[in-house]
């Protein structure tokens, strides 16, 4: 079963404490005098804050979190700050860290430290000191904490005083061992170490040969993926890619059409309305794809000169059709423009018949953040039905432009005809893009995404949850969970981010939905795929058999 990392409140977690508080530090460590109840209740009970390892119902590990002064640490040693790096100012003591034998020699307790840590990230702590028993000084090492000042203590009772801070824990072997999280966001991904390699290599200049040999290599590669004619490669997020289509769009000139489905189509139409773009909106509700005859009534009737919409809807788990938007637009004479930023490298994508597409290295295509992509596909730069809004000409590198007012950054112009280097470029993600798009050209990794598309689309719903998107809309690669009242997607976000599961919750607009996205990208193993649907499943089932009134008040247990 998975080990549950979690605060202590329920009677039967007190219960639980207080016998491996005993058997650790009477019976184990004679720090305590033996008591027939074989219950040993903390002196600062009231004020800890328990961090548990729960294997089901069983108490395998704990450990105690208490910020209030003084700490235990001030009767040992007087003015122990001034041993401590920094002085630090927020500081938690740690106390009672036990784990049940049945549980030693497993990886139990880094998971507690990796929940402390995260515990002390989400209070703004910076430090967290420990007495560390001397039995297992190699083991508090390992796990980061690092000794300062004597020992204190006596007889078989001695310690060692530590601190951990969030470098010293990020910089131990046990950080290697068990990464402080897991990513099931859409971006950023897992890494593959290749792409690392690439990330770390020596930055060189971006007007040398061996970069233009770098971007041609990646250029190419995406051409290849794609099907698309040239590609801009931007230091930029996907925002800046998506004002560039703006930027061509509003070069186009005439009327245009945005579809929208979701959160991120409404995205689109901030930006029209920053480029003061002249449009018309076509909208189908939030879960649901475009309804394509309703597009291609409105591309016959509209005398529209461009469309433009979103093709892995992000926000809803939604995969839009690409070949149906194509076939419209190819049957009415209007330049397409895409923002495939979450779909391209998740899904096959085939940018003839596109003009302008839009994407970035952090997602699907399993790079670091920082490239955002503008492809044009073999639609070509021709014109549309409507008349170009051209009304002047500015210097791109040596040839004429038409700017009509757009910034220099954005004009994708300016890429063209600088041969896609008119701004300083870093050659290290460049590196790391090049090394992720390797795995296209050794073999296609859609199948595996669609695979652990399915599973998850499987798994969720074997669990009594529903997705929000239907199967033959949904994307391969995101699921968009609809939770029941009974459940909090805040909630249960934060309690999978406790297990190391980052999972997509935070944003506004999942929050007012009380949805969570679950996405299969980048360098997952299956073991981290198994390990998340089963702390899932737990959490789920957990809150569905929650007896009301569960948590006690601790004082009333004692005084009990």
């Amino acid at each position: 079963m998975a080990i549950i990392y979690r605060t202590a409140e329920s009677r039967r977690d007190m219960e639980q404490i207080f016998c491996l508080n005993y058997e650790t530090f009477v019976e184990e460590i004679p720090q305590h005098e033996p008591n027939e109840a074989r219950l040993l209740v903390d002196r600062f009970h009231e004020e800890n804050t328990y961090v548990v390892a729960m294997d089901g119902d069983r108490l395998a590990g704990m450990l105690a979190v208490r910020g209030r002064r003084p700490f235990s640490l001030d009767a040992k040693i007087e003015d122990f700050e001034r041993l401590l790096p920094g002085r630090p100012e927020r500081m938690v003591e740690i106390r009672l860290l036990a784990v049940d034998k049945a549980y030693r020699g497993t990886r139990l307790l880094h998971g507690l430290i990796r929940y402390l840590d995260r515990y002390m990230e989400t209070q703004e702590y910076e430090m967290a000191v420990i007495s560390g028993t001397t039995r297992e000084l190699k083991l508090y090492e390992h796990l980061g904490f690092v000794p300062f000042g004597g020992l204190v203590g006596s007889g078989q009772a001695l310690y060692q005083p530590m601190y951990l801070t969030p470098a010293t824990y990020e910089a131990s072997r046990a950080y290697e061992l068990i990464r402080q999280s897991v990513s099931f966001l859409a971006g950023p991904v897992e890494i593959r170490p290749a792409v690392t390699q690439g990330l770390l290599r020596r930055p060189i200049p971006h007007r040398s040969r061996a970069f233009r040999r770098l971007q041609e290599s990646v250029s190419r590669k995406l051409k290849a993926m794609t099907g698309a004619d040239a590609v801009h490669i931007m230091l930029g997020s996907g925002t800046l890619a998506n004002d560039v289509v703006a930027g061509e769009l509003r070069r186009t000139g005439g009327r245009g059409l945005i579809l929208v489905n979701g959160e991120f189509g409404h995205r689109l139409l901030r930006h029209a309305e920053r480029w003061e773009l002249n449009y018309d909106v076509l909208e189908s509700p939030y879960g649901e794809p475009f309804d394509y005859k309703r597009v291609e009534a409105a591309a016959e009737q509209g005398n529209y000169t461009w469309m433009w919409a979103v093709h892995g809807e992000t926000s809803t788990g939604v995969l839009n059709d690409l070949e149906r938007l194509k076939a419209i637009a190819g049957r009415y004479q209007l330049k397409l423009a895409a923002d495939c930023v979450s779909s391209l490298g998740a899904v096959p994508v085939n940018l003839s018949g596109v003009n302008w597409a839009s994407s970035v290295s952090g997602k699907a295509l399993g790079s670091y953040t920082g490239l955002s992509f503008v492809l044009e596909g073999s639609a070509g730069q021709g014109e549309g039905r409507g008349e170009s809004e051209d009304q002047g000409e500015s210097e791109g590198e040596g040839e004429k432009t038409s700017s009509l007012g757009i910034p220099p950054y954005v004009d994708a112009a300016l890429y063209r005809f600088a041969e896609g280097v008119p701004f300083s470029q870093s050659s290290n993600l460049l590196g790391a893009m090049d090394a992720a798009l390797d795995v296209y050209e050794q073999g296609e990794p859609y199948a595996v995404v669609s695979e652990r598309g399915r599973l998850l689309r499987e798994s969720v719903e074997a669990m009594g949850l529903r997705v929000l998107a239907a199967p033959e809309h949904q994307t391969p690669y995101l699921v968009t969970v609809v939770l029941p009242e009974r459940l909090s997607s805040r909630e249960l976000g934060e309690h999978m981010a406790f297990q190391g599961f980052e999972l997509q919750y935070e944003s506004e607009y999942l929050l007012a939905r009380n949805w969570v996205q679950i996405a299969c990208l980048g360098a997952l193993k299956n073991s981290d795929m198994r390990r998340m649907l089963e702390h899932l499943r737990l959490y789920v089932q957990g809150q569905a058999n929650q007896p009301e009134q569960a948590a006690v008040s601790r004082m009333a247990f004692v005084m009990e």
